[in-house]
């Protein structure tokens, strides 16, 4: 379902940088719209589509992929890699944690959930869990920013007014990482209370992804795989009120949670996998 914005009275048709300059206060960035069109937004006066810029939704280099903010999530998953990149099999299993029909993943876009800075934006886990880097357009100069840094809390991210994400880009050697993944709700078909993406690099370092859990997306690294009691206490070490408070969860049990499905993220990656 889909709501008409009612205090919206000018719609842009981007087609180019320079069409971008109209971003101010009570002007939104229209992309696919499915949270934008889901609830009243009060404050907003006019929308700027950015779809008729013809963004390339993925490309395939030598560096590795980028993947373009006007991407959806369809597209995404269902990508053509090279089979040499078997980290991208957690992008499936991201846009699957999300809880979504395929109408809307066919419509919803990368950018979209990077941008909203929810906790349970999975795909922004994913693109984070991967060392993902977010190309960021606007009045300052062009940034390639950590998106292990993006989001700063609830729906907050580093984007200032007039700024827009462009781009997001992921090393080829992390594509070519070993993954796993683990999700666990309090209903069979409900939102992600904890999900927990692992990486295993070809120089033996590994990255944990703690999301949904937690208020941000929360990395942890380790120069080499750690035992259970290293990650055990690096979970016990972050911050109270890092761990996010909400139907779909209380903290203490988000908590307990996060450090079982990452025990088990941890056992598969240096185990083997059929």
């Amino acid at each position: 379902m889909t709501m008409d914005l009612d205090t919206v009275r000018e719609v842009v048709r981007a087609r180019e940088r320079a069409d971008l300059g109209g971003l101010r206060a009570g002007t939104a960035v229209l992309a696919g719209g499915t949270w934008l069109y889901s609830e009243p937004q009060p404050g907003v006066e006019r929308l700027i589509d950015i779809t008729g810029l013809g963004w390339t939704p993925l490309t395939i280099d030598e560096a590795g992929l980028e993947i373009a903010a006007t991407c959806t999530l369809q597209e995404l998953a269902a990508g053509r890699y090279p089979p040499e990149w078997d980290a991208t099999r957690l992008f499936e299993q991201g846009c699957g944690a999300l809880v979504a029909s395929h109408k809307i993943r066919r419509t919803a876009t990368v950018g979209g959930n990077i941008c909203l800075g929810l906790p349970a934006g999975a795909v922004l886990a994913a693109l984070t869990a991967l060392g993902g880097f977010g190309l960021v357009w606007g009045s300052r100069a062009d940034q390639w920013i950590p998106l292990s840094h993006f989001v700063t809390g609830v729906g907050e991210t580093l984007l200032i007014p007039g700024e827009v994400l462009r781009a997001i880009r992921i090393p080829e050697s992390n594509l070519r990482s070993r993954t796993a993944f683990r999700k666990i709700a309090l209903t069979p078909l409900g939102r992600s209370g904890a999900v927990v993406m692992g990486r295993l690099d070809p120089d033996g370092g590994c990255v944990i992804t703690i999301s949904a859990a937690t208020v941000r997306p929360t990395v942890l690294e380790f120069r080499a795989m750690p035992s259970a009691g290293e990650l055990s206490a690096k979970i016990a070490e972050l911050e109270r009120d890092l761990w996010y408070d909400d139907p779909h969860g209380a903290p203490d049990w988000r908590r307990h949670v996060t450090g079982l499905l990452a025990a088990e993220v941890a056992a598969e990656l240096v185990g083997d996998r059929s």
